[in-house]
């Protein structure tokens, strides 16, 4: 019952935000030891950690909501990367929850360092049951293991 009611309790105009530095390990050559390629580009922050960093920053904002056995799932996003940030400055996610579908939550996403906006766009998460989708992810594997 309790669960129910923090869920309850979770509404349109939520709005969270989070700040982290940029670092080498979250640029472009830093993903170099993955994708080799990358390790000749510019020392900027990634893509793809900004696309982490907006997802980070929506769970985040989800967490006083949840009960325990509930997750949220990514399952939509559309961030553009419009301006470079360079190592030693700071990066904030501001997000802020504009619609709720059942258990599918839409979240807008406005990122931004210290001298402009980088990354806007839009995030769309779900709140599953951890247990049931952990079985589920189970019994994939299972199936692939066995071929079927």
């Amino acid at each position: 019952m309790e669960d129910v009611l923090t869920l309850a309790k979770l509404d349109v105009g939520l709005v969270h935000r989070e700040t982290m530095e940029v670092t080498p390990t979250i640029t472009v050559p830093g993903m170099g030891s993955i994708f080799p390629g990358f390790s000749a580009m510019p020392a900027v922050f990634a893509t793809a950690y900004l696309v982490g960093f907006s997802e980070w920053t929506c769970m985040r904002a989800l967490v006083p909501f949840l009960a325990i056995d509930q997750k949220t799932v990514g399952l939509h996003i559309a961030l553009d990367h419009i301006a470079a940030t360079p190592v030693g400055m700071h990066v904030t996610a501001e997000v802020e929850l504009t619609a709720i579908e059942g258990r599918k939550l839409r979240f807008r996403i406005d990122c931004r360092d210290d001298r402009e906006t980088i990354g806007p766009g839009i995030h769309d998460r779900f709140i599953i049951d951890g247990s049931r989708f952990d079985s589920s992810l189970n019994r994939k594997l299972s199936a692939w293991r066995q071929g079927t």
